[in-house]
């Protein structure tokens, strides 16, 4: 993968932008009475090149999330030894699911009982290096937005936890591009409540991206997804 300078249009540097959403995290967690160690930040980025990748490694940044398959496995192969956690985020087809598998420990958008079956693996699990899911969940209106609905994230979430090789951490969503997030996020709230009564280990929440993470942290994300306020604008694709 080419090596191509992140861009720079003005503002804070790299450095500047992640210790201003470090600090923001830090004081939502506060004013929702949480601490900071709860909280997993995942860089967001796709379209990024491997300098700046790199220069977030070397600031402590040790998780890092793609929604892109080729371009992840690139990315991975290359920053391969920094002891980086890759998180597949996006909408996975089946076809590429065991590829994803040879380099994402997590994978936050399990969407259907299929999915889980196709990666599931007693070799895996006997290895001790199973993937670790979310079951993402649809909180919008839109029956085409990746995720199950609300109502049937339990039962995806009970077949993924019978299955050797995965790792069921708990349930991820997005909210809408209109509306208040902070009801949105409490939609997810209620369902990773029903998910935990099955499956109590299953408590980790993914919500939260660049402009909605303060009020993913007020209703209990415990992992976020951060892009364009820490890496910039996103380069255009090439």
């Amino acid at each position: 993968m080419a090596e191509t300078p992140a861009p720079n249009e003005g503002g804070p540097d790299l450095p500047g932008r992640l210790a201003l959403v470090r600090a923001s995290i830090a004081e939502a967690a506060r004013a929702s009475g949480r601490s900071v160690d709860e909280l997993t930040l995942i860089v967001v980025t796709k379209f990024h090149g491997i300098p700046l990748l790199r220069e977030l490694a070397a600031l402590g940044v040790t998780d890092f999330g793609e929604s892109r398959h080729q371009e992840a496995r690139e990315k991975a192969a290359e920053l391969d030894g920094l002891g980086i956690t890759w998180h597949f985020i996006g909408q996975l087809q089946s076809k590429k699911a065991r590829q994803v598998a040879e380099y994402a420990s997590v994978i936050h958008s399990f969407d259907r009982a299929s999915l889980a079956d196709l990666l599931a693996s007693g070799e895996r699990a006997a290895e001790g290096r199973a993937i670790g899911c979310f079951v993402q969940v649809n909180l919008t209106a839109d029956p085409d937005r990746g995720g199950v609905l609300p109502q049937d994230a339990v039962a995806l979430a009970e077949h993924i936890g019978t299955l050797p090789g995965l790792d069921l951490r708990g349930v991820m969503g997005v909210a809408p591009n209109d509306g208040d997030p902070r009801r949105a996020f409490a939609e997810l709230r209620a369902v990773s409540d029903d998910v935990r009564r099955s499956f109590p280990r299953a408590s980790a929440l993914s919500a939260g991206m660049s402009n909605d993470f303060a009020e993913a942290i007020a209703e209990g994300a415990t992992h976020l997804r951060i892009g364009s306020a820490i890496t910039g604008i996103r380069p255009a694709r090439g």
